[in-house]
């Protein structure tokens, strides 16, 4: 029988930051930052200052080296959600997809970049297109200087659930050669940014955070688009009210609870 796992993928700026996504095996770790089913409570320390300084920033988006790609995307488990996986041949590797998620806290407006991340965009405007994240929740928000974001995109709302297939990661990590160590150290992933989360390299599903202030993280995140101004607004207004705590390794759920509505491209 297949599994699911929740993987911990730790950042080192003093304190364990950490996201997690979804794969098709489990460890059962109870430490899974985006895990609901971590049942200790995790008191928040004095916030640290962080020097954004001391990291680099992300590469440059390369330029696509043709109009299409093709993707691959596994079977990996069940799915949340009943979906299908997205067409994977013949896909576009250029311009701009607009995508709108209206929350019960507001509108957050998204910029896909199929440059940066063709797989990646075209499983999102897929699954977008499917219905697959209307009515679902944002699990988890982080308010930590070094990882301010919220994290959305699973339908059980525990950090493990995601579409029954998986793809490989795009930029920033296709910037590095696998032996490099660079690809391991931590850059600032900016505010307004949309990235993958992840178990692990090449494990992208459904699951996708969105970062509110420079986060620091290594280049291990598929980033594939950018947030509007409206809507790191909204993001903001739901962090301003903070997390439960409920999560060990940082941040827990929103104490404002916040669900997905529905998606809509253009």
């Amino acid at each position: 029988m297949m599994k699911k796992r929740t993987a911990i993928l730790a950042v080192g700026i003093g304190a364990a930051l950490v996201l997690t996504g979804c794969s098709n095996d489990n460890d059962n770790s109870s430490d899974g930052a985006a895990s609901a089913s971590s049942s200790g409570t995790w008191t928040t320390p004095a916030a640290p200052t962080i020097d954004m300084s001391r990291f680099g920033a992300l590469p440059a988006v390369p330029a696509p080296t043709a109009p299409t790609v093709d993707c691959s995307y596994p079977a990996a488990g069940p799915a949340a959600k009943p979906v299908q996986a997205p067409n994977a041949t013949g896909v576009a590797a250029e311009g701009t997809a607009s995508l709108t998620l209206t929350t019960n806290e507001g509108p957050i407006g998204l910029t896909l970049d199929r440059a940066a991340a063709p797989c990646t965009v075209n499983s999102f405007v897929s699954l977008t297109d499917q219905g697959y994240f209307d009515g679902t929740p944002c699990h988890r928000l982080s308010t930590t200087p070094g990882l301010q974001i919220l994290q959305c995109g699973d339908p059980t709302g525990k950090g493990t659930g995601g579409p029954g297939y998986e793809y490989a990661n795009e930029y920033p990590t296709t910037a590095y050669a696998p032996s490099d160590p660079a690809a391991q150290q931590p850059l600032v992933y900016p505010r307004g940014t949309i990235a993958m989360a992840n178990a692990g390299a090449d494990t992208n599903g459904s699951q996708f955070f969105l970062v509110y202030a420079d986060s620091v993280l290594p280049p291990q995140y598929t980033a594939f688009g950018t947030i509007s101004d409206e809507g790191l607004s909204t993001i903001e207004k739901i962090a301003a009210a903070g997390d439960d705590g409920s999560m060990s390794a940082g941040g827990g759920a929103p104490n404002t609870p916040v669900t997905i509505q529905t998606a809509k491209v253009g």
